[in-house]
């Protein structure tokens, strides 16, 4: 495999201290050995992989699927947990000018339809996974922010002036808020751990521990070659995102960029200090920085909250980028400046050049699919692109959003590109001030 980031980034450092780990304990997947035959094999096991296996054999067809490390070591075990609107970069206005505006508002409705699909599989599957929040609501960061929101809410939100925050719950220094009635928070190690046990009653065989090395078509399908055995598939579904590897398959390098994501937990906060900082609602929110914070009152009354990562990967920049979360959460939130952090992580999101999700077929290799840049948003839209990499694998017209079927195009440099970073972050930054 080839990753574009340090070893340190893909080993134990970055995930150490990841409170979702104590919330739940994961299943004990077997390593594959020895030769199989599926019809559809899935590299990854995170939201777009278990979905896509779910859905998959909902369809009566043999699936596996292949975890290069642990069940829910990556993203989709190490995440904020907000199941909202989101996938792409761009606002409807942008998504207009570049496809027009019907393809802008079917991306619109797959956004939509994407909060509802986790909802209904929460649902249909009896999942338990600590749901809470009416919706999500942004924080204006500066007035200038807050002007921008009162220009752009429409009929489907509703607008808080800065002095109408105290009065839902929300204490800190923000200049007023929009929130929109739809998404809401989760456990995302217990969502995914829960599609995943329905997937294995109804027959998809999950593995841990092996990685795909190699995919080869032969023709007739594809072998897929792991540590210690072989694979053979009619189809393959790429479902590894952040943690992709330029060469599984080599399509894949310079069209996805991963990017760096940092979570802090606090000890549970008591009734008087809630009411100290004015934070009473359990609204999950985000502000209205490019390089965004996101933070939510989770239901056992701790308080989550995220931000960007940093540019670089190793343990003395794990380190840093723990202490600059910490940092913000203190200005941010004043009087809870003495609440300890007892825990801190870091995870991969990815993007693409394009700023928007793909769906679709690796060109060149008939039966290979791809699914991958969600942009932070995950839980949500890579469910969703899951369930459509399904329904491509069975030959069924999905008719996808134009915006999510476009190849996406390489970043300069290669596998060099992450040098284009810290510049785009400079002139984010530059941004929100």
């Amino acid at each position: 495999m080839r990753r574009i980031f340090p070893d340190y980034t893909y080993g134990p450092g970055p995930r150490e201290g990841c409170w979702w780990d104590e919330t739940i304990d994961g299943p004990d997947w077997p390593e594959h050995q020895d030769e199989t035959s599926v019809d559809v094999a899935i590299i990854g096991g995170g939201f777009t992989g278990v979905s896509a296996a779910l859905h998959l054999v909902e369809s009566a067809v043999s699936v596996a699927v292949f975890e290069a490390e642990t069940p829910g070591w990556g993203a989709s075990g190490r995440n904020g947990g907000f199941c909202c609107l989101g996938g792409s970069k761009l606002d409807h206005a942008k998504i207009a000018r570049r496809f027009g505006q019907s393809a802008a508002q079917a991306y619109g409705q797959a956004e939509l339809d994407a909060v509802q699909l986790v909802s209904d599989l929460l649902a249909v599957h009896e999942i338990e996974a600590d749901t809470h929040s009416q919706g999500e609501t942004q924080l204006a960061h500066s007035p200038r922010a807050m002007e921008k929101l009162r220009r752009t809410v429409d009929a489907s939100g509703v607008l808080h002036e800065q002095h109408e925050l105290t009065g839902i719950g929300i204490g800190g220094s923000f200049h007023g808020g929009l929130t929109l009635p739809v998404g809401f928070g989760l456990n995302p190690r217990k969502y995914l751990f829960g599609i995943a046990k329905a997937a294995a009653a109804l027959g998809v065989e999950f593995f841990q521990k092996s990685a795909v090395l190699n995919i080869q078509n032969v023709g007739s399908g594809f072998v897929l070659q792991t540590p210690n055995s072989r694979v053979n598939a009619k189809k393959v579904l790429v479902c590894t995102n952040g943690y992709s590897s330029e060469d599984i398959p080599a399509w894949m390098s310079a069209r996805y960029m991963p990017a760096q994501s940092t979570v802090m937990v606090t000890r549970p906060l008591s009734q008087a200090e809630r009411l100290a900082q004015g934070w009473t609602s359990d609204q999950m929110c985000y502000d209205t920085r490019n390089l965004l914070h996101y933070f939510r009152l989770m239901p056992d009354g701790r308080f989550l909250f995220g931000m960007r990562g940093g540019l670089r990967s190793s343990p003395r920049s794990e380190a840093a980028i723990r202490q600059k979360v910490q940092q913000d959460f203190q200005r941010m939130f004043p009087d809870w400046s003495r609440v300890e952090a007892t825990h801190l992580w870091s995870g991969m999101v990815c993007m693409s050049r394009g700023l928007l999700p793909f769906v679709g077929p690796v060109q060149g290799q008939a039966g290979l699919l791809a699914g991958f840049a969600y942009h932070g948003n995950g839980v949500a839209m890579g469910t969703y692109c899951g369930r459509a990499l399904a329904r491509l694998a069975l030959g069924q017209d999905i008719n996808l959003p134009t915006p999510m079927t476009q190849t996406p195009r390489r970043f300069p440099f290669g596998r060099w590109r992450r040098a284009i970073m810290p510049p785009a972050y400079a002139a984010m930054a530059f941004a929100d001030l």
